[in-house]
């Protein structure tokens, strides 16, 4: 493996997206990942019939590609005594399962924290070690997206809470943990001891709606919710083009700005109407309805033009084929062949995101092996594709 964390070895217990996200970060940036499941293995695996096609799972690949991937039967003498051997040999442990099935399977952080005391023990949850709500299960969609009040703030005024996009949440809590892990091993090279790291997806969430949260606890009043017609800059607004594709206007000063627009729309003669910032902001429906009649004049590219040649700051609003076909994504590292990369490059260290998961239980004998056991196949560890009813270990976790 290349990479900044080429050598640091990792096992992973997770399920559903977060902790296997944080895990394949980590896998991205180089450490030899050993993705742990039960017999009947990560929960997502069988996501991939909801789409009607069981032999393309997009979601799992996403989280599990460069990993490498073992069955255990943890309940079992011979899977819980494998773990161990596992994790004796590791500098770090990821997981997102609920605390109580770490505790009857004796992976808790107080259980490991001794017998292991250099290992960094990554744990993921929905709602945090403490509180009432501490051992509730939650996915990102309630504990990030509706808890944390990231959907209430993105409603419409009146209107129903928008839906997420999967993993929303959960990719950030596992980037979150990825970059604790990190600091804790470099903490471990400088004390010598492991320790451990948390994140919750409720955390993430209210870490991403910091501003709002911090306006009500400084200030006491909450950031109004904002439509089109109610942004007091308009020119930081959505506006849709002639050919009914959308695109975002970026200019946050508008002082700055106006000139630019003003220039690419072919200097209207209403504009005169708008001569300051203060005015467009008290006028900002009317301003935003004038801009509205004058973008519906011209095709998305035809704008792209004159946005150009006027120095206007803006960005298209992409489906996902458009994204994938944009030359600047790619540019940017975002894609790599049929893969999405994770969000970060190292120009001293390669890193190859691997571009397959692993089937169940496909790599249980050669990792095994390399702990000095032999064939496992009719054993508590079971065997590369074994099947079973699962155990323990799959009680859910954060999403």
């Amino acid at each position: 493996m290349s990479g900044p964390l080429a050598g640091v070895r990792v096992v992973e217990l997770g399920i559903w997206v977060a902790g296997p996200a944080a895990a394949c970060v980590l896998a991205d940036w180089g450490a030899d990942v050993v993705k742990v499941e039960a017999p009947g293995g990560d929960p997502q695996r069988a996501f991939s019939a909801t789409l009607g096609d069981t032999a393309v799972n997009p979601t799992f690949e996403a989280s599990n590609r460069g990993k490498r991937g073992v069955v255990l039967d943890l309940r079992s003498p011979e899977g819980a005594a494998r773990m161990r051997d596992l994790l004796a040999r590791a500098d770090v442990f990821v997981t997102n399962l609920r605390v109580p099935a770490l505790e009857r399977l004796g992976l808790a952080y107080e259980a490991l924290a001794g017998p292991y005391p250099r290992l960094v023990y990554a744990l993921l949850t929905a709602h945090g070690l403490d509180g009432p709500d501490r051992d509730a299960p939650g996915y990102d969609v309630g504990s990030y997206w509706s808890r944390a009040g990231i959907a209430a703030q993105l409603a419409a005024p009146g209107g129903p809470p928008p839906m997420p996009r999967g993993g929303m949440g959960d990719r950030p809590a596992g980037m979150a943990l990825a970059a604790a892990v990190c600091a804790a091993l470099y903490a471990r090279e400088r004390g010598g001891r492991g320790q451990l790291v948390t994140t919750s997806l409720l955390r993430q969430g209210a870490f991403t709606l910091a501003s709002d949260l911090t306006s009500v606890l400084r200030t006491g009043a909450a950031m109004p919710v904002m439509t089109r017609e109610t942004m007091p800059n308009p020119l930081v607004n959505p506006y849709r083009a002639a050919d009914g594709s959308w695109f975002w206007l970026l200019g946050l000063e508008s002082g700055r700005h106006w000139p630019a627009l003003l220039a690419a729309l072919g200097d209207p003669p209403w504009a005169a109407g708008f001569p300051t910032p203060a005015v467009r902001a008290t006028r900002r429906a009317e301003l935003t309805a004038l801009l509205d009649a004058e973008f519906a004049r011209l095709p998305r590219a035809g704008w792209a033009e004159r946005f150009a040649a006027a120095g206007v700051w803006w960005s298209p609003v992409q489906t996902v084929e458009e994204v994938l076909a944009d030359p600047q994504v790619r540019a940017s590292g975002a894609i790599l062949g049929d893969v999405v990369a994770g969000p970060c490059d190292f120009s001293a260290d390669v890193c190859a995101p691997g571009r397959t998961a692993p089937r169940l239980g496909q790599h249980t004998d050669e990792v095994l092996a390399e702990l000095g056991h032999g064939e496992t196949r009719g054993t508590g560890a079971g065997g590369s594709g074994a099947g079973g009813s699962g155990s323990g270990a799959r009680e859910r976790g954060p999403g």
